[in-house]
């Protein structure tokens, strides 16, 4: 397989800047610090991050953390542990919440992800060209991509130590260390499993497509330098071992949506969406852009090793279904880490030339500014409104059943952080929801609440309009059928008004912003969950 030497650099890698010379401003150690410590900025305000599913899964971690000395929560949930590929932040939160609460080991978690996703890609570009490109920072802001702001933590945390562990990966590689590589892989491969399937599988990919390049770097024919690479990818397989009884033990979770053309082209233009969309759709564009900036321009290319990485990741994504083992958006979640790696392949065919690597370093900044700039004002807003909402929870007394229901607005752009934020009702008040749902393709989390029907669980909490694309209960539709005699109080968040009839039989109790508590009126005294 041959390449064009004017589209893809040929390896090995640049020569770093020669000692005694100063380092360019871009590549030095105060640059990465503030680049890692800039993704902290947008979450540092928020109490609760303002991620769609967040709430959600802190409820999960309030069962999980204190379900066994709880009997208010017994009544409706049951947690048992296993060793799935989906621990990633419930391990590190449980035994951080008992030291500092639950909410502070979850925002401490959740902030430290960007910033580990940044640092990764940084590590990774730095041993692929032995120094950092003055474009590298335009894949930074990927960290805050839409997989992220939708709330996959576990996910989004596997894939920032699949970047950890690829940096790692290619160093050892470079140094000739591959079988203090393998030994260390080993585990390595664990840590990431545990976190989420997803960033293993990413991992191997990344792994292996890098060493395939190398292999024939080092002039080995390309069918032999895959089945090398496959065999040093190998110390990585020991998961699949605890895939296979997973699956084995798993319950439900469909596979579907094969080849969804429509869905995939407008992933890649919501690779940054998060609330408004000219602003987002601008920048997927110029993240999309850059790559190609590079092969057309005559001192720039694509360095062989991560545009092959890119290759493989962008082929996976095309391959893979929307729905996978009845986990949605599976495909989505690539789009952000595959733009990342032929973005962090850009590099110059031969000397680096200053004068156009400085303003390409000023643009790439000033990009990354841009974006934390805009994801720091929306995740504030949201977080600042997030809390007013919340302020129902002081009119809910402990162990209470709430309904909550939340309007989904059609094909609106900017993401929906009300969707689970009902759970908080479940870690502040240990409250039964209905807005939970047991993790896909296993059974930590049980449900277990008969008297409310198809109200027991996620999605009964999202209701439309008529005509709206999606499916899902109307309003009207969704009130009419509430079991109320199982419910203590209904809990209306971002609704649009309705008429007061309506809810017949709630009486307000408090509303703010977005967010309307009712309690159910009269009626017999609470039965037990």
């Amino acid at each position: 397989m041959m390449h064009p030497p004017h589209l893809l650099a040929q390896e090995p890698a640049a020569a770093a800047q020669p000692k005694g010379l100063p380092r360019p401003w871009w590549e030095g150690r105060p640059f990465v610090a503030a680049m890692i410590l800039l993704a902290l900025l947008p979450l540092l305000y928020p109490t609760v991050p303002p991620l769609v599913d967040i709430g959600g899964h802190m409820g999960r971690y309030k069962i999980a953390l204190d379900l066994e000395h709880s009997a208010t929560l017994q009544q409706w949930f049951t947690f048992r542990w296993l060793p799935i590929g989906n621990l990633g932040v419930d391990l590190l939160v449980v035994p951080l919440g008992r030291i500092i609460g639950l909410e502070p080991a979850t925002k401490l978690i959740v902030m430290a992800i960007p910033a580990m996703t940044v640092a990764g890609m940084l590590w990774v570009a730095r041993e692929v060209h032995n120094r950092l490109p003055p474009t590298a920072a335009f894949a930074l802001p990927l960290a805050y991509g839409h997989p992220f702001l939708f709330g996959f933590v576990n996910f989004s945390l596997s894939m920032a130590l699949a970047l950890l562990a690829f940096g790692l990966w290619l160093r050892l590689g470079r140094l000739g260390k591959s079988k203090l590589r393998a030994l260390l892989f080993v585990p390595i491969s664990f840590v990431v499993f545990f976190a989420h399937t997803f960033g293993w599988g990413t991992l191997g990919l990344l792994c292996f497509s890098a060493e395939a390049v190398r292999q024939h770097d080092r002039g080995r024919r390309w069918w032999i330098s895959i089945l090398r690479a496959a065999w040093h990818a190998l110390a990585m397989i020991g998961p699949a071992i605890l895939i296979l009884l997973w699956r084995s033990d798993a319950t439900g979770g469909i596979t579907d949506r094969w080849f969804d053309w429509g869905f995939k082209w407008e992933y890649l233009l919501r690779m940054f969406r998060d609330r408004w969309e000219v602003y987002d759709i601008a920048s997927a564009t110029i993240a999309l852009a850059i790559p190609l900036f590079a092969l057309v321009h005559p001192r720039l290319t694509l360095s062989r090793n991560l545009a092959f990485s890119g290759l493989v990741l962008a082929a996976t994504y095309v391959l893979l279904p929307r729905i996978v083992f009845g986990s949605a958006y599976a495909d989505m979640r690539l789009v952000p880490f595959a733009v990342a790696m032929f973005i962090l392949a850009i590099r110059f065919k031969a000397e680096t030339r200053f004068p156009l690597a400085s303003w390409l370093a000023v643009a790439a900044v000033a990009f990354m500014l841009v974006r934390i700039g805009g994801n720091t004002i929306s995740l504030w807003t949201a977080g600042a409104r997030q809390e007013r909402q919340l302020g129902a929870l002081d009119h809910v007394p402990t162990g209470s059943r709430v309904a909550v229901l939340v309007w989904d607005q059609c094909e609106q752009w900017a993401h929906r952080r009300s969707d689970h934020l009902g759970a908080m009702a479940t870690v502040r008040r240990e409250a039964y929801t209905n807005d939970h749902w047991p993790m896909v393709g296993s059974s930590l989390l049980t449900v277990t609440y008969p008297r409310a029907g198809f109200y027991q669980s996620d999605p009964s909490q999202i209701v439309r309009d008529r005509g709206c694309l999606h499916e899902g209960w109307w309003t009207k539709t969704a009130l009419i059928h509430l079991p109320r005699q199982a419910f203590d109080y209904l809990w209306l968040l971002d609704m649009a008004p309705i008429p007061r009839e309506w809810v017949d039989g709630w009486q307000p109790v408090w509303a703010s912003e977005g967010s309307i508590l009712l309690k159910r009126s009269g009626g017999e005294e609470r039965p037990p969950g």
